[in-house]
C-alpha cells in the first residue's frame, strides 16, 4: 500500500483552471518509487518536479517550468519495484520505478513472475542509472563474504522489493537458501536501526550510492560493505544478463577505506501502454531537458549518473511509444 507521503507538486482533486482565456486542464502523474530511506524516493521527487508545469506556470523559455503543460507529478513512496509493476499493471499508479531484472520478469511473465499472469501491458520510458547491491554487514558479526552469512540474522527487505529478489538469487549462487539464515523482511532504515542495537548482522539493498539510511548508519555504527565478487560475481552475471559488474567507490560511506567490488542492475522508469502517446512524450522530452539536467546534477549525488546516452541501456521490455518518438528525434534511436 504506497503512503501519503507525497515529494513533488501534489494535491488530492483533479481540478480544471478556469475563468480566464485559454483555461487550462490540470492532469495528475504518479510516480511510484520505494522507501523514503532509498535512493528512488529523492529521486522521483526531483523528476516529479522537472517535468511538472501547473496551470499559470510562467513558460520555460522565460525562466519557469519546463514540463509537461499543464501536468502536476507525484512521487509516492512504496514497496518498491515488484509492488510499482503490480500497482502499473492495475492502474493505480501511472508509472514507476522498477529494477531492470524485475521489469524484464513481469513484462514476459518469465522468472519470479514465472506461473503468473505476465505484465504484458508495461512500457519503458527510460533507464536512470545503476543501482548497486549493498549488503552490509556490522564489522562485530566477522562476515567478510556472502557465503559468513550462513547462520546469521539477515534482512533481505519487504516482501514486493526488488532487494529481496535479488537477495534471493545473491544467496542462490552462493549456496545459501533462505533456511541457512535467520531471515528478516525489513526495510534498510529499520535494518539499520536493528544492527544499531546489536539484533542484526547483515542487510541487502539495492539502489544508488550513497544510500541514506546506509550513510546514517556507517556514522554511527562501525559496518562493512561486503563484496559481491570473484566467482559468485562471474556466475550471476553470467546467468542473469540485466546484472553488471560495479564498484562501491572507497569514501561512500564512512570507514570505508576502499574500493569494493559488487554487481549492480539499472534503475527504470516504467509506464502502461495505456498511458497517452502524447503525456509520455511530453514527459520524456522534459525529462532530457536541460533544466531537469541542472536539477539532477544539483539535487542528488545519483542524479550525474542520470543521461541521455544512457536512456536506452539494459531496456529488457518496449518502450512506450511516446518515448520511442522522442528518442528517435533526439537520434537515440533509428
Amino acid at each position: 500500500m504506497f503512503t501519503k507521503r507525497i515529494l513533488g507538486l501534489a494535491t488530492a482533486i483533479a481540478v480544471t483552471v478556469g475563468g480566464f482565456a485559454g483555461a487550462q486542464e490540470m492532469s495528475f502523474f504518479r510516480i511510484g518509487t520505494g522507501g523514503t530511506a532509498g535512493t528512488y524516493y529523492p529521486i522521483g521527487g526531483l523528476l516529479a518536479n522537472a517535468i511538472s508545469a501547473p496551470p499559470g506556470s510562467r513558460a520555460c523559455e522565460d525562466g519557469g517550468a519546463c514540463g509537461v503543460p499543464g501536468l502536476v507529478a507525484s512521487a509516492l513512496a512504496s514497496n518498491g519495484s515488484v509492488a510499482n509493476v503490480n500497482a502499473i499493471e492495475g492502474g493505480t499508479l501511472e508509472s514507476g520505478f522498477v529494477q531492470g531484472d524485475v521489469a524484464a520478469w513481469a513484462q514476459t511473465g518469465t522468472g519470479i513472475w514465472d506461473g503468473k499472469p505476465a505484465a504484458a501491458k508495461l512500457r519503458a520510458i527510460a533507464n536512470l542509472y545503476p543501482e548497486s547491491i549493498h549488503l552490509i554487514a556490522s564489522k562485530d558479526s566477522g562476515i567478510a563474504s556472502v557465503a559468513d552469512l550462513k547462520g546469521k540474522r539477515v534482512s533481505l527487505d519487504e516482501p514486493g522489493s526488488g532487494t529481496l529478489v535479488d537477495a534471493q538469487i545473491i544467496l542462490d549462487g552462493a549456496g545459501l537458501g533462505e533456511a541457512d539464515i535467520t531471515p528478516e523482511y525489513l526495510k534498510p532504515d529499520q535494518a539499520a536501526d536493528r544492527m544499531k542495537d546489536g539484533a542484526m548482522d547483515a542487510f541487502f539493498f539495492v539502489g544508488g550510492y550513497p544510500a541514506g539510511a546506509i550513510a546514517e548508519l556507517a556514522s554511527q555504527h562501525e559496518v562493512v560493505i561486503v563484496p559481491i565478487d570473484g566467482e559468485l560475481a562471474d556466475k550471476i552475471t553470467a546467468d542473469y544478463k540485466f546484472f553488471a559488474k560495479d564498484v562501491v567507490p572507497a569514501g561512500t560511506y564512512e570507514g570505508q577505506a576502499a574500493d569494493v567490488a559488487t554487481i549492480s542492475v539499472g534503475a527504470q522508469w516504467i509506464t502502461s501502454a495505456d498511458q497517452p502517446e502524447e503525456l509520455i512524450y511530453g514527459i520524456t522530452k522534459a525529462l532530457w531537458n536541460d533544466n531537469t539536467r541542472k536539477q539532477l546534477d544539483a539535487g542528488h549525488a545519483k542524479g550525474k549518473a542520470i543521461v541521455k546516452e544512457n536512456a536506452l541501456n539494459g531496456l529488457g521490455l518496449p518502450l512506450h511509444p511516446g518515448a520511442e518518438r522522442f528518442y528517435k528525434e533526439a537520434g537515440l534511436l533509428k
